[in-house]
């Protein structure tokens, strides 16, 4: 019969236990005995959570205490050599301090390099690599914690992340060479641990490999085949479930087809036009193999409520080809990426928060779909209803639509996303700024008193006057460091604002936010990414009365700072009920007004951030001029009300950290 699974699931807890307790190892306030505990406890409930939840097989090894890429450099003992490792379990100090750095023998050991996983908000960590590199098993963890899971009653499928895709998201470490080139090294490795796995009486284990739903040469795609084989050949006792997703297999669906395993999972949420294809390529009833096809029809990208009748029509098509006992459903990857639970949100209302699913949520509905392949449609017809009234009264809502701004949209043309005349003419109206003008990028820090003193205004000890004296002096004084350092266009700091996203969503229409959905960035950084539901538009002015006050305090230009639409739209869960080109287009309308409003204001430079533009270009390279087109526009829209006289900086921070800023 079909079954229901999972790819992996949050670790933090529902009340951030597991980020309290790694911080407080880390501060020395408690002992590496306690922080394990922890983490035992948190794997517990959540395996517990998801059996609950009608899962058939739970997943194990998706716990981590910072990063599950690290979790593998451990495993396979690709710890760089500036740690001082020499050989032996990788511990928990040298394991952390990968991730963190460490302070050792007077010198700071630097930590390994953080990026972004795909086209998510989540930053692993990337291995390094170097030629002719060995590789041992140096960690126990897979199997301990399906063994932990088994003394529970509970029988998981350890996860791992995919060899091939290990070696591709690494980089080198010395002198260029081709990473792949160290697959054969890693292969015996991965062998020993999948076999380790198979003693202790796993009988199946899912590979992560999302590296091969992107572009790939002849030779990568080769490199997955040839790792297949000799895994196949090697480990005879566990079943392995390659998992995909981000993206469509597309011209990489023979090579998915192709290797030798018991069972692929694909992404039918982020690519759903390509799944007929698919379906069509797989071989009746999995082949001669019998082999197991996953259909990730849940978005486990994002928070909104499935349509189960659209998803349930898809797995009905795919279990007339894949057949009964080879059909599985899942989310479509990790519910990493979504909060644990809604039912914790008493900030969200009653009518959102129908329209919604989080972690906990999101498995519930892969269990009805589940039971509706197995029993009938008649044995689920309660919650399908329920979903299908949901649904329907989410695309009713008049909190959701609203003509004005629509109408607005429609209205936008090339001309609105044009400045009146050409650079060197705006130019020689600008203001008259040195060859080499200086300046910051924006923000300074927000220091423990200032969010001390934002804490006391939310508890309400701290009245709204107080505070806004507070932030006053804030500004005033940063305004004198920056005339006593010579620089020529000044920032306010930023003080009043407490992320560079949420301060702007809080002031705009058709955004929503919540107290406890928690999503994590990196190791313990966790965040609570804004939710876009409705049209968005602008009330009211919301940066001119702080950029004024700071103009006011000096004779030397104060650049206005605002959040670009991409970036806005990029880090925060967006609605799904039109083309994000669409809301795009509404940002950059609401960000346009306030342009327009500081400038009236007096304001003669303005910062328009857009530091995410770089990680929405899609997975795939053909789907990119699509992409940078509106987004790009967006910008154009945002930033082209003004007269030539006013400047407008934006900036792009890059993944070392480090920013380009340019003026037009």
């Amino acid at each position: 019969m079909p079954i229901a699974h999972n790819l992996g699931f949050p670790p933090l807890g529902a009340g951030r236990e597991l980020k309290r307790a790694t911080e407080s190892y880390w501060n020395g306030k408690v002992a590496r005995d306690a922080l394990l505990k922890t983490g035992a406890e948190l794997r517990a409930r959540h395996w517990r959570l998801q059996q609950a939840a009608g899962l058939d097989l739970v997943p194990s090894n998706d716990f981590s205490y910072y990063d599950r890429m690290l979790d593998i450099c451990a495993l396979v003992g690709a710890v760089p050599k500036r740690y001082g490792w020499v050989g032996g379990p990788v511990d928990l100090d040298t394991y952390f301090a990968m991730a963190r750095g460490a302070q050792q023998g007077g010198r700071d050991v630097t930590a390994m390099e953080m990026t972004k996983w795909f086209d998510t908000n989540y930053h692993y960590i990337v291995p390094e690599f170097e030629p002719a590199q060995a590789f041992r098993l140096s960690s126990s963890k897979p199997v301990d914690e399906f063994q932990e899971a088994k003394a529970l009653g509970i029988h998981t499928k350890p996860v791992l992340i995919g060899p091939v895709t290990f070696l591709l998201l690494g980089k080198a470490r010395t002198a260029r060479f081709d990473r792949l080139s160290l697959l054969d090294a890693l292969l015996p490795v991965y062998a020993d641990a999948l076999s380790r796995l198979g003693a202790a009486g796993a009988t199946w284990v899912q590979l992560d490999e999302p590296c091969l739903a992107l572009d790939r040469t002849p030779a990568e795609r080769a490199a997955f085949g040839r790792a297949y084989r000799f895994l196949a050949d090697r480990v005879s006792k566990v079943k392995l479930l390659v998992a995909t997703y981000f993206a469509g297999l597309d011209d990489n669906v023979p090579t998915a087809l192709e290797l030798p395993v018991a069972g692929l999972h694909v992404d039918a949420t982020r690519a759903p036009g390509q799944l007929d294809a698919f379906l069509k390529a797989w071989p009746a009833g999995g082949g001669r193999e019998g082999k197991v096809l996953s259909l990730g029809v849940i978005d486990g990208r994002n928070i909104w409520k499935a349509d189960l009748n659209a998803a349930l029509r898809q797995l009905e098509e795919a279990l007339e080809r894949a057949g009964a006992a080879q059909l599985w459903v899942a989310p479509s990857c990790s519910l990493l990426h979504v909060p644990i639970d809604l039912d914790l949100e008493k900030r969200l209302d009653a009518e959102l928060k129908g329209w919604l699913a989080f972690a906990k949520q999101k498995l519930a509905e892969v269990a009805i779909l589940t039971r509706a392949l197995r029993d009938g449609r008649d044995s689920v017809a309660a919650e399908l209803d329920g979903n299908a009234r949901a649904l329907a009264v989410r695309r009713q809502s008049r909190r959701i639509h609203d003509p004005a701004v629509r109408q607005r949209v429609r209205g936008a043309t090339e001309r609105d996303m044009r400045r009146a005349s050409p650079y060197p003419e705006r130019r020689k109206k600008q203001l008259r700024l040195p060859l080499f003008p200086t300046t910051t990028i924006g923000s300074f820090p927000q220091t423990a008193e200032v969010r001390a003193a934002r804490k006391k205004l939310h508890e309400g000890t701290l009245p709204a006057s107080d505070y806004e004296a507070f932030i006053a002096d804030q500004i005033t004084r940063t305004l004198k460091l920056q005339e006593e350092l010579g620089l020529d266009v000044l920032v306010h700091g930023e003080f009043e604002r407490n992320d560079m996203v949420e301060y702007f969503g809080e002031q705009l229409q058709g955004f929503a936010f919540t107290e406890h959905a928690w999503v994590q960035s990196y190791g313990t950084r966790y965040v609570k990414p804004p939710i876009i539901y409705g049209d968005v538009s602008r009330p009211r002015p919301m940066t001119v009365r702080w950029s004024t006050f700071a103009q006011s305090k000096t004779a030397r230009p104060v650049k206005g700072m605002l959040t670009g639409p991409v970036t806005i739209l990029q880090w925060s869960f967006v609605r799904d009920d039109q083309p994000r080109a669409d809301t795009a287009k509404q940002l950059a309308l609401a960000i346009r007004d306030e342009v327009k409003d500081l400038e009236a204001a007096g304001i003669r430079v303005i910062q328009i951030d857009e530091p995410a533009l770089r990680e929405g270009l899609p997975l795939r390279r053909a789907e990119w001029p699509g992409y940078l087109e509106w987004a790009v526009n967006a910008f154009r829209l945002a930033t082209a009300g003004v007269s030539d006289a006013t400047q407008i900086h934006t900036t792009r921070t890059c993944a070392t950290a480090s920013s380009t800023t340019c003026s037009a």
